[in-house]
């Protein structure tokens, strides 16, 4: 036995000899090449290598990243293979060409450095040992290659044939801790694999004109990687199924190059054949053909076990597996490109993992990709269509992005394979909230149907914002020609009116998204870093979109002055003027379209072209734009005729009657309905106090007239009035004008029609919120603040419309359900209104102008009603918690209590349940969620969790006398929900909890007296507490709709109840001992009491000692 180790002089083989090669991470010694220096300099071949480089070895221990060698051009100290490639690429050619030196002086040698190279790669820190194979006939060779483990060593061995050795590695256990460097995190690795995958690259590049063909490198080499890819061993089976791949790719190069001498040569044997004598060539032609008859052997030996890995366990030996087919198949495609190997990718697009898939998609993108290979896949086409037309739905975002572009790349090659309906499902994803899906979605649609006229209309989904946004990249400059879009509006016989419509609301996204740049509502996923160039692009798309609309806009609202739907999308696009842009004759256009604007308001009462026209003059009226002063005049103008005319027509209409009420016929009331939602539309976005508007409205809402027409002027009176207060500045004004005000919405609020009682609520919550916000934004400076509470009645008349309007109809499961005859988008209308209601009363608790307790009548609802309000209720309740946790989980207790009570009451009357009646379960079930939502953080939730099970244990034993009685207290049952909280509480709290409940209930907790069944719910509360093994389950199972309580009734006992109360029979002195768990250590000091001493006083226990 002669061993290679560290420190030894290179040795020469002889037959049935070893040679131990470590194989160490830490950069021990190997008999690897030495590299001689980065110029291609050698350095003799003698002495240790080990003693070379021992001050400067590099060191993997537990893989982290080497030492780097500060090189520089010049001759350097020799290294391991490893630490080559651990380098970088700067050296590789240079290494490679002095190891084929050193393999064609002694290969023995040379392959065993490369040998233990693949090993060091593996992350492995073991030995390698190789026993040279003598006897060819051994039949009982097979039997000796295992992979097994010692315990008693704590060593793995794995013993394989690669001809002629046998080698053995051996490696400690903990090598399976997943840490190997093809899998390290950090650019250091990254690169590390790039350069192992170059290094097997070169080697073959520069082996293939010589000692690729000796019939012993290539034959080794596979023999080495199919048997490790073959390992149990996952950084052996990676990193050598990664090795396998490559070497094969690389190979598939050689057989490429030799197929074009091939052919080179063949045509010169072809030529030389007529002439004269063509032995020379033909026998070139011979050798040529034998070295691809020697490299597609060489090919399939290392394909057929090196890919059976595709189906292997780890995805990122799969992902490897279907990336190197999909190079093959479009280089070498008369070998690999057919269903034998086609159908290995057909199978990993189900793949779970998405790397798999996306590696499969992009290897298909590059064969659809070559028209020369398109026809070769008619059949994968026909086979996987549908799979690949699934995958642009694929849960990963890049995958179905990929998968979009490959569908693209088929339609552009095979016209036929998509059909219509296929495409339309793909137009689809325009719409998507993922913009890169929507922007290749979007490129897809330019491709297929934009760009051919012939194609037939279609429908047009309503987000034309979306729309815009994935044909921007794709179709920018066409959607950016501000010039094209309005000469099609101008032609009279050009367009349809709807297609009129749908080209303004096209041409109106367009200006949006070229003036704001970043994407619409819902796809920006991170915040982009506009650069410099970006910035200057879209100043000049600003500028050059301002010039051209503030000149043509005015003609475009005069053509289509008599459509709502088209002038109040025109009216929007003046809202995205730059400031800096001027022209010639730039004031006089500014002027016309104001004149133009100001025209088309009068004409119009829908509601979209007043809240148009008031935005646009908001945005007009601003002072940092030239022409605010022309704006403000114009807006002025516009308000100051509203006013004169609703004034007249409010004096004209009074009547002088002894009633003080007013009467008009309904032209006159159509005028002051019109006039007053004029008014109120600018109202909301501008200050126009100054005009007297709260006193014109309010003469209305305070005339007590019985006539029907009188309903429709009230919501934009509210509006008006509500707006007015808002905007009011001075504080004596405005307390009065808020107090008259929130009386009149309190009369409306029972209203007979539905319009007016919500509008009188929604103003009411509005104006309450926007004066909270004062008061948050007080100078103090300005004086003493406005103050302004609710009184108690508003409060219950806001809480009463609450329920009676918001948490209707019968539920099940959690999901409302409207009539039959509703519609679908009725019911949808009708679900955004109760939202609408319930957001505006929530913001009044979260804004503190009602108390928080006031939330307990909605978190009742939580679960009820989870699918329709399930969010607005979350989020209120993690704003009250922020504002005051104590107080937020006071409400919650406040919450089942008075659930509790009322289920109480329902059934001490002995009548079945109303369904406005949560059940038991249904109140235990809201308290499991309440308890889900304090999270994980215990040490942040305690103080709120320990006021819980203080309030909850008062209120069950509240009134009840030990001594004196023996029946169980009338709440008991509420512990059952109570116990829900326990798993939250920290195990030092547990014990003071249970100190605070033995206060109260004596000798019930220590287990006598605890026989009758009126008593379970203490012990699965109790049990909850110290977490005993035999009672902890029950604490969370039980799940009854009627109280289990004496007076009650007394329902049959169920077999799992004599099973509880038998549980806790046998063992109440042994598992139900009173014994605290043991305490955990938390982050501060608990400063109470241990149980044990608790128990050996007669100290009072308060449950708020447990401190944050």
């Amino acid at each position: 036995r002669i061993c290679g180790r560290s420190g030894l002089n290179p040795v020469h083989f002889r037959e049935n000899s070893t040679v131990d090669v470590a194989a160490s991470a830490s950069g021990g010694a190997r008999n690897e090449n030495r590299q001689k220096s980065v110029r291609g300099k050698r350095r003799a071949r003698e002495g240790s290598e080990n003693a070379k480089r021992r001050h400067s070895e590099p060191s993997l221990d537990s893989l982290g990243q080497p030492e780097r060698h500060h090189l520089k051009y010049g001759d350097v100290e020799a290294v391991t293979l490893f630490e080559v490639v651990t380098m970088g690429k700067s050296a590789m050619q240079a290494v490679v060409d002095d190891w084929i030196e050193a393999y064609r002086a002694d290969r023995e040698t040379a392959l065993l450095d490369l040998i233990s190279f693949f090993i060091q790669c593996s992350g492995c820190k073991g030995v390698v040992t190789a026993e040279m194979f003598q006897y060819k006939q051994d039949s009982d060779i097979l039997s000796k290659m295992v992979e097994e483990l010692d315990e008693g060593s704590g060593l793995q061995y794995k013993k394989f044939l690669a001809f002629p050795w046998i080698l053995t590695v051996t490696w400690p256990m903990d090598m399976d801790s997943g840490e190997y460097p093809l899998i390290m995190p950090g650019p250091y690795w990254k690169r590390f694999r790039s350069n192992f995958c170059e290094f097997l690259s070169v080697l073959v590049a520069q082996c293939q004109y010589s000692v690729i063909f000796d019939s012993y490198l290539m034959d080794t080499l596979i023999s080495l990687l199919t048997e490790l890819s073959d390992s149990r061993v996952r950084a052996f089976r990676h990193t050598c199924t990664l090795a396998a791949m490559k070497l094969l790719s690389a190979l598939v190069g050689v057989a490429l190059s030799l197929s074009v001498s091939l052919d080179n040569s063949q045509r010169l044997y072809e030529v030389e054949r007529v002439k004269a004598s063509c032995r020379r060539s033909g026998l070139r032609v011979d050798r040529i053909q034998r070295k691809i008859d020697e490299v597609i052997c060489k090919q399939m030996c290392s394909f057929t076990p090196g890919f059976c890995n595709c189906r292997d366990v780890v995805p990122d030996i799969r992902a490897i597996c279907m990336e190197e087919l999909g190079i093959w198949m479009r280089l070498y495609s008369s070998m690999f490109l057919n269903d034998s190997y086609l159908k290995y990718v057909g199978w990993m697009l189900h793949d779970k993992q998405p790397d798999v898939r996306l590696k499969c998609v992009q290897g298909l993108q590059a064969l659809y990709g070559d028209a020369f290979l398109v026809s070769k896949l008619d059949l994968f086409t026909s086979r996987f269509k549908e799979r690949m037309l699934s995958m642009a739905l694929d849960k990963d975002h890049e995958v179905a992005v990929q998968a979009v572009r490959l569908l693209m790349i088929i339609s552009e090659s095979c016209e036929d394979v998509l059909s219509a309906e296929d495409c339309n499902n793909l137009y689809q994803l325009v719409f998507s909230s993922h913009r890169p899906l929507a922007s290749i979605a979007g490129e897809f649609l330019y491709t297929k149907l934009l760009s051919d006229p012939a194609q037939a209309d279609g429908l047009l989904h309503d987000h034309v914002v979306y729309l815009v946004d994935s044909l921007w990249d794709s179709a920018g400059a066409l959607l950016k020609n501000w010039t094209a879009l309005t000469s099609l509006l101008f032609q009279d016989a050009g367009l349809s009116s709807d297609q009129q419509g749908l080209l303004i609301e096209i041409m109106l996204a367009c200006v949006r998204q070229a003036a704001e740049g970043p994407p619409a509502a819902g796809r920006g996923t991170t915040k982009k870093v506009v650069s410099a160039k970006e910035r200057k692009a879209q100043l000049d798309d600003c500028v050059r979109l301002t010039q051209h609309f503030v000149a043509v806009l005015p003609e475009l609202l005069s053509k289509f002055s008599e459509d709502a739907e088209k002038v109040s999308c025109l009216l929007k696009i003046p809202q995205y003027f730059h400031a800096e842009a001027s022209s010639v004759g730039f004031p006089e256009k500014v002027k016309a379209l104001l004149a133009q604007m100001d025209a088309t308001i009068e004409r119009h009462t829908d509601a979209a072209v007043l809240e148009a026209g008031a935005r646009t003059f908001q945005v007009l009226c601003c002072e940092d734009v030239p022409w605010h002063n022309m704006a403000q005049g114009a807006r002025d103008q516009l308000v100051q005729r509203w006013v004169a005319r609703l004034s007249t027509l409010l004096g004209d209409v009074r009547n002088t009657v002894s009633d003080g009420t007013f009467s008009a016929d309904d032209e006159v009331l159509k005028e002051i309905l019109s006039t007053l939602k004029r008014v109120a539309t600018f109202h909301n976005a501008q200050d126009l106090s100054r005009w007297g508007i709260y006193d014109m409205a309010s003469q209305l809402l305070s005339a007590e007239t019985q006539h029907e027409p009188r309903k429709p002027c009230l919501p934009p009176c509210l509006t008006s009035l509500g707006d007015g207060v808002c905007t009011s500045t001075e504080a004596l004004v405005q307390r009065g004008q808020l107090r008259g005000f929130c009386e009149r919405c309190h009369r409306f609020l029972s209203h007979t029609h539905a319009v007016v009682r919500e509008q009188a609520f929604l103003s009411l919550c509005d104006l309450l919120t926007a004066h909270s916000y004062q008061l948050q934004a007080w100078d103090p400076a300005a004086g003493a603040p406005l103050l302004y509470s609710p009184d108690p009645r508003l409060q219950r008349a806001l809480v009463a419309f609450v329920l009676e309007h918001v948490f209707t109809g019968t539920e099940h499961d959690g999901q409302s359900k409207g009539s039959e005859g509703e519609t679908e988008a009725g019911r949808l209308e009708e679900l955004h209104r109760r939202r609408n209601l319930l957001a505006a009363y929530c913001k009044l608790i979260v804004h503190g102008v009602l108390e928080m307790s006031m939330a307990a009548d909605v978190f009742k609802f939580y679960m009820k009603y989870y699918n329709d309000f399930g969010d607005i209720i979350k989020e209120m309740l993690s704003r009250t918690r922020q504002m005051d946790k104590i107080e937020s989980a006071r409400t919650l207790v406040l919450c089942l209590q008075q659930l509790f009570l009322r289920l109480k009451q329902e059934q001490e009357r002995g009548t079945a349940c109303s369904s406005a009646v949560q059940t038991f379960s249904s109140i235990k079930e809201l308290a499991r969620r309440f308890s889900l939502t304090f999270g994980w953080d215990q040490i942040k939730s305690r103080e709120s969790l320990a006021m819980i099970h203080r309030d909850g244990i008062e209120f069950v034993f509240q009134g009840f006398v030990q001594q004196a009685e023996r029946h169980a207290p009338p709440n008991i049952s509420y512990l059952t929900i109570l116990s829900e909280f326990s798993s939250k509480l920290l195990k030092p709290d547990k014990k003071t909890i249970y100190a605070y409940l033995q206060k109260f209930a004596g000798e019930q907790v220590a287990g006598s007296g605890t026989r009758e069944e009126c008593w379970l719910p203490l012990v699965l509360y109790r049990s909850s507490l110290l977490a005993t093994a035999d009672c902890e389950d029950g604490a969370s199972h039980v799940s009854c709709d009627t109280l289990r309580h004496g007076s009650l009734g007394h329902p049959s006992r169920s077999p799992s109840l004599s099973l509880k109360q038998s549980i806790c029979d046998g063992r109440r002195t042994k598992e139900l001992e009173p014994e605290p768990p043991p305490a955990v250590r938390v982050p501060e000091p608990v400063l109470v009491p241990s149980l044990r001493q608790l128990s050996a006083t007669d100290e009072d226990v308060d449950i708020m000692d447990i401190s944050p």
